[in-house]
C-alpha cells in the first residue's frame, strides 16, 4: 500500500474542505456526505485543526499553516470566554490546536493556552471518587460520579502539563483516573465498558454502563479502540508494565472481533450481519492505538510483530472499503472515511462522515509512512 498517495489523496481533500468551510468547523454528515458545521460547541473542533496541522507538517504548505494557525487562535478565544468546556474533553479540543501548534511551531502563546486548557481540565477532579468528572456540573444527580472509557485521551493534557511546568499534580490526578479506568472500565477478558458510575457521597463503585453502545454490558466498538490508544499513552509517560499489559490486551480482544474485512461493527455485541453499522472510525483510532502500543514493545516480544501487521492490515482495509478517495480534489464527499458512526442509538450520524475518523486515519497514515505521531505528547518524548 501507497501511503504517501492516500496522504496525497487526503490533501486535496482538505484543501478543497477549507474552501469550503471557511471558518467553521465540520462535526458530522446526516447520509448527504456533507460535514454539519459547528461554531465550538462540541467536542470536536480538535479534530479538524489536528488534520490541518498534520496536512502542514506533510506538506510545508504555508497556505494550509495560516488555515491552522487561524483555526487554532478560534480555540484561544473559546478558552477566555469559556465557551462550552463544562466536560472532559478538554483534550481532545486543546492537545490538537495548541498542543499541536506548540509542538510544530514552538509558538509560546500556544503553549500558554494549552497549559490553561489543563488548568480547566483539572477543575473537573472529583477526590471523593478519585474521578475526573465526565459531564455535567460537579454534584450532577446523574453524571456527577461518571467515567467515560473516552477520557483516558484527555489525560495526556495533564501529562504534557505536568512536564512542562514541573507540578507532579496534574500527573497525578491523570494517574489516578487511568488506574481507576483501569480497575473499574476493563473487564477480566479484555473488553471494556463506556461508562461506570460512583457514588458522589462515598466514592463507592456503583456500576458500569454505555451511553452509545448496544447495552450496558456490551463492548462499544469505538470505546474499546479508545481504550488501546489511551493506555499505551499512559505508559510512555509512566512507563508503567500494567497500563501497557491492559493496552495489549485491549488490542488482543479488539483484533479477535473483527470481521472479515476488519472493519469494526459499531458495537462487538451487537447483531454481526451486513445490515449492521460499521465504525470506520473505531478502526481506524485503534490503528493508532496498536501503532503506540507496539513502538513500545522490545523486538523479541512475540506480540509485536502480530501487531504491526494488524495496524498495516487495518489501514489498508479503510483505504480500501471506506476511503471517499480524491483525483484533483474531486471526491464522492467531504469526508476522507465513509462508514463511520457518531450514536447509533440516538440515530445521528449513522454509517456517515465523523470528523474524528478522518483524523485518526490521517494520523495512522502519518505514522505509518513518516513517523509523525500526531500530538498526544512532546516529540522526541
Amino acid at each position: 500500500m501507497n501511503w504517501n498517495q492516500l496522504i496525497e489523496q487526503t490533501l486535496d481533500m482538505t484543501r478543497a474542505n477549507v474552501s469550503r468551510f471557511q471558518t467553521g468547523f465540520p462535526h458530522v454528515s446526516q447520509g448527504d456526505g456533507k460535514y454539519q458545521l459547528v461554531e465550538h460547541t462540541d467536542w470536536t473542533e480538535g479534530f479538524w485543526s489536528g488534520i490541518l496541522w498534520l496536512s502542514y507538517e506533510y506538506s510545508k504548505d504555508e497556505a494550509i499553516r495560516q488555515v491552522a494557525a487561524a483555526a487554532t487562535a478560534t480555540f484561544q478565544e473559546r478558552l477566555a470566554m469559556q465557551s462550552h468546556l463544562e466536560h472532559h474533553d478538554i483534550g481532545f479540543l486543546y492537545l490538537l490546536s495548541t498542543g499541536a501548534q506548540w509542538i510544530v511551531e514552538q509558538d509560546e502563546a500556544a503553549r500558554k493556552s494549552t497549559l490553561e486548557a489543563a488548568d480547566l481540565l483539572l477543575t473537573r477532579w472529583r477526590p471523593t471518587a478519585r474521578i475526573l468528572q465526565a459531564w455535567g456540573p460537579e454534584g450532577d444527580e446523574i453524571n456527577g460520579g461518571r467515567i467515560i472509557i473516552d477520557c483516558l485521551m484527555n489525560l495526556p493534557l495533564l501529562y504534557w502539563a505536568s512536564e512542562q511546568t514541573g507540578d507532579p499534580r496534574y500527573a497525578d490526578i491523570a494517574r489516578i483516573h487511568a488506574e481507576q479506568s483501569q480497575r473499574f472500565l476493563v473487564r477480566g477478558d479484555g473488553s471494556s465498558y463506556h461508562t461506570f458510575y460512583f457514588d458522589t457521597s462515598t466514592g463507592d463503585a456503583v456500576r458500569g454502563g454505555t451511553h452509545q453502545g448496544f447495552r450496558d454490558g456490551s463492548t462499544w466498538t469505538r470505546g474499546q479502540a479508545w481504550g488501546i490508544y489511551g493506555f499505551a499513552l499512559a505508559y510512555r509517560y509512566f512507563r508503567d508494565a500494567a497500563f501497557l499489559d491492559t493496552s495489549k490486551r485491549l488490542a488482543r480482544y479488539f483484533i479477535e472481533h473483527l470481521p472479515e474485512d476488519q472493519i469494526a461493527y459499531w458495537d462487538f455485541d451487537a447483531p454481526q450481519k451486513e445490515s449492521e453499522p460499521r465504525d470506520s472510525s473505531a478502526s481506524a483510532i485503534a490503528a493508532c492505538g496498536v501503532l503506540e502500543l507496539a513502538e513500545h514493545l522490545p523486538a523479541d516480544d512475540s506480540d509485536r510483530a502480530e501487531l504491526l501487521t494488524f495496524a498495516e492490515r487495518s489501514v489498508a482495509a479503510l483505504a480500501k472499503h471506506c476511503f471517499s478517495g480524491a483525483t484533483n480534489g474531486e471526491s464522492e464527499g467531504e469526508g476522507f472515511l465513509r462508514h463511520g458512526s457518531y450514536y447509533v442509538r440516538g440515530g445521528i450520524a449513522i454509517d456517515d462522515y465523523v470528523i474524528w475518523g478522518d483524523y485518526f486515519f490521517l494520523e495512522a497514515l502519518m505514522r505509518l509512512a513518516h513517523g509523525i505521531p500526531g500530538y498526544w505528547f512532546e516529540r522526541g518524548r
